[in-house]
């Protein structure tokens, strides 16, 4: 029987990595801006004679947590305990408000109830799943100071011993005066090892100096000054995002920026000083020097139908808060946010991501693993749509950091990835006996789970130049000190249409040396894997 993952070591997503996860049950205090929300389904036949405007009878009222509040339910559905702080009104939405949570199994003893104050309410009303109008039951007036400093008292107490602090503040201006005054004035020892801050304008909580922050375009524009619309060409967005990375870092105060482009994925930006041989990318905040930023990592969201879902940006914090609580590596920790939000955003209405959605989600094996018929079809298709096909190959056995990083680049050379997977026998032939490590469903499930990868594929041929002769990539990537010149498969790219691409890969991370050790007791050495040299 395996033994417990090491999940600071994983580096790709797989129904054992989130299971771990939700076994792992990290403590995480929420503090932040409470909603109801409300779906009304109803029917329309006629207008009314009032106004130009239909009468909607209502059939059914749904009520959700949202705003912070789905934020913890999302946390607790994927197996974190935990606490949550924040202010509610003494009346009917916050009595429903709070049995909802606890239903849910969120410790609501943070949850401070005020007397004359209306809980925040977001009432949709929908005619054939189309949102026809929202109502806003909003408090006009500030909260009392009294509410405040028991909110603010409340937020430590619930972030005690916690493994991580997540802040979701939504503009309410409950949170930025004596919240978070008591969150920067506690004692070193009882700030948590994580604290994450998810607002809407991230400067006044520079102060408080978050490991994480996870603006969204409009958030990073406002912050950063710069248009980043989703009307924008991705390449636009994604290249204006990374001129502006010692921006955001510098006016949000955190160590790392996790940037959310929508249907664009996620854009890691960190200090100069993290680099991408490092077991894991650094917080460091520096030490006054200025520090040139850099995307340390991106993902790319999975296309899926529009819906009339809400909350997707609920469902990434909490996964990657939850990831990096337990113990994950940040990079592996925005793969797992970006898997939840592309669960959610196929729903609709507020939705959670489970531990058991997420597990559906990453053993997508049989989805991307495609034959090669199939996948001819689908590329033209792709093609059909103007996307640019990138393809590359190799044996991928024991998944490392030097791959992922080689693969992110590959995705940004086009606009769709395949992966090609010499199947075991080829990576016997190719590696010599005892290889491969994993076997070739299993390597293809954990390259699936992958943001960046859009189809797996197999070949059993020593070189893939009857793939490449069937599937006509516009780009063929490779990693290593190769030219072109040097690949005998260049002609057969050439020979289809299209270019190669040479791309720098990350020599000090190997499968030989993660092999190595695991076989050291027995002296068996293996040869190198992934896509430098040894066809990989």
């Amino acid at each position: 029987m395996a033994g417990p993952i090491d999940l600071g070591q994983v580096r790709g997503l797989s129904p054992e990595v989130v299971r771990a996860l939700r076994d792992a049950a990290p403590v995480v205090s929420v503090v932040g801006d409470l909603v109801l929300d409300g779906w009304w389904q109803g029917t329309t036949e006629r207008m009314t004679r009032e106004a130009p405007v239909p009468v909607v009878e209502v059939a059914d009222r749904r009520f959700v947590p949202g705003g912070a509040a789905n934020t913890a339910v999302n946390l607790a559905a994927l197996g974190a305990r935990v606490r949550l702080a924040g202010i509610v009104g003494d009346d009917e939405a916050g009595r429903r408000l709070t049995e909802l949570l606890a239903s849910h199994g969120v410790d609501t003893t943070g949850v401070v109830r005020v007397r004359g104050r209306a809980t925040v309410a977001k009432n949709r009303v929908l005619v054939d799943d189309q949102v026809l109008i929202r109502l806003d039951d909003v408090e006009s007036e500030p909260a009392p100071a009294a509410s405040l400093a028991m909110l603010a008292e409340a937020a430590l107490a619930q972030a005690h011993g916690a493994d991580a602090e997540l802040v979701c503040d939504y503009a309410s201006g409950c949170l930025t005066g004596l919240v978070l005054d008591a969150l920067v004035a506690r004692p070193a020892a009882d700030r948590p090892p994580l604290v994450v801050v998810d607002a809407h304008d991230l400067a006044p909580w520079a102060r408080l100096r978050p490991d994480l922050v996870t603006p969204n375009a409009g958030e990073s524009g406002a912050l950063a000054g710069i248009a980043i619309g989703d009307s924008l060409p991705t390449d636009v967005r994604v290249e204006r995002v990374e001129a502006a990375a010692s921006s955001l870092l510098e006016r949000s105060g955190a160590a790392a920026v996790v940037a959310t482009l929508d249907h664009d994925g996620s854009m890691l930006l960190v200090h100069g000083g993290a680099t991408a041989g490092q077991p894991d990318v650094a917080l460091d905040r520096g030490d006054g020097s200025p520090q040139e930023a850099r995307v340390q990592h991106r993902t790319w969201a999975r296309r899926a139908r529009e819906r009339q879902a809400s909350g997707a940006g609920d469902s990434f914090v909490a996964a990657l808060t939850v990831g990096r609580a337990a113990g994950l590596p940040l990079t592996t920790s925005v793969d797992l946010a970006q898997a939840a939000a592309d669960v959610v955003v196929r729903r609709f209405g507020t939705s959670v991501c489970s531990t058991d959605d997420l597990v559906g989600h990453v053993d997508r094996t049989g989805d991307l693993m495609l034959g090669l018929d199939e996948l001819a079809r689908r590329l033209d298709e792709e093609r059909a749509a103007g996307r640019r096909v990138v393809l590359t190959n190799g044996c991928f056995d024991v998944l490392h950091r030097g791959h992922t990083t080689y693969l992110t680049q590959a995705k940004q050379l086009g606009d769709v990835l395949v992966v090609a997977l010499n199947d075991d026998d080829s990576t016997r032939r190719l590696k010599g006996p005892g290889r491969p490590i994993n076997a070739l469903a299993d390597r293809a499930g954990v390259l699936s789970a992958l943001s960046c990868v859009d189809y797996v594929t197999s070949f059993a041929t020593d070189t893939p130049i009857p793939l490449i002769r069937r599937v006509r990539p516009d780009l063929y990537a490779k990693g290593g000190d190769y030219t072109p010149q040097m690949l005998e498969e260049t002609a057969s790219v050439v020979e289809g249409g299209g270019e190669v691409r040479i791309l720098d890969y990350v020599a000090d991370h190997s499968t030989t040396g993660i092999v190595d050790r695991i076989r050291q007791s027995h002296g068996a050495g293996a040869d190198g894997d992934g896509p430098g040299r040894g066809r990989a």
